[in-house]
């Protein structure tokens, strides 16, 4: 039986409390890092060669249906705003399409070459990386994408939370986070997309850092999508250029468009 479909380490959770539910769910919770810092040095290698392919002209591409194929597109949606990257440098594709971000697609997940399929329009090439989604290692959508893009000589990788998975077989670099079984039997919106999302974070966090949009440790390509995130790089830039005056700070910003612009420019200007 898959690690991920095992039955709960507890039982009667319909008897519970709300405080006895949440205490042990939190306690389940706890063990998630443990089992992705077993992964690092896999996803050392990956990001390695992402970084690699990235900077000859790449994309990153995720692939996942249901939770898995959410998580994905979440963290790609979230580059571009974070660190001013093109909005398809990192392409999130989900089963289903676009709608089934919010609702489930039946069987969409089911098709050995939907994922292959979805990815056509993006005409994947060599110098792209796909990484392939899914708690279990067996969803079909993804196993066909990975499988035919490997074949065709593409990098692939999958983050997973079963040991020797279907998926894992059909990539160059497997990341096996195994949480356990959930807390609640074969949830793996929980401990498993837990998981899966401190791995994508870590994923795309370290390459964006790697290709230069981060300066210390502040966020300088970020996108100017709010008053908030006016205000930070406000305050990035007031400390970068040692800048005391707000408002000039802020019209640097807002003239130049990112911290790291504004900040060149006024220190070339001294």
């Amino acid at each position: 039986m898959k690690v991920t479909e095992q039955s709960s380490k507890y039982d009667h959770l319909d008897k519970m409390s709300t405080l006895d539910l949440l205490i042990n769910m939190n306690n389940e919770d706890k063990t998630v890092p443990y089992a992705v810092e077993k992964c690092i040095p896999q996803i050392e290698k990956l990001v390695e060669e992402i970084v690699e392919r990235i900077i000859k002209g790449g994309r990153l591409f995720y692939l996942g249906a249901g939770t898995s194929g959410r998580l994905g597109i979440l963290d790609a949606s979230e580059i571009p705003p974070t660190f001013g990257a093109p909005f398809d440098l990192v392409i999130g594709l989900i089963a289903g399409g676009d709608s089934a971000i919010r609702r489930a697609v039946e069987a969409a997940e089911d098709s050995w070459e939907g994922g292959w399929s979805d990815m056509q329009q993006y005409g994947v090439g060599k110098d792209d990386v796909v990484i392939g989604i899914a708690a279990s290692g067996t969803t079909p959508y993804v196993i066909g994408a990975v499988k035919e893009a490997r074949a065709r000589g593409i990098l692939t990788a999958c983050v997973t939370c079963n040991p020797d998975s279907p998926l894992s077989a059909e990539v160059d670099i497997p990341i096996e986070a195994v949480v356990g079984p959930e807390f609640l039997t074969g949830s793996t919106r929980m401990k498993s997309g837990t998981a899966q999302k401190l791995v994508l974070n870590m994923i795309t966090t370290t390459t964006m850092i790697r290709l230069g949009h981060v300066k210390g440790n502040k966020m300088v390509d970020m996108q100017l999508t709010n008053a908030k995130l006016v205000d930070r790089g406000t305050k990035m830039i007031m400390e970068e250029a040692s800048i005391t005056d707000y408002d000039l700070a802020k019209q640097l910003l807002l003239t130049h468009g990112s911290v790291r612009k504004a900040v060149d420019f006024y220190i070339n200007q001294q």
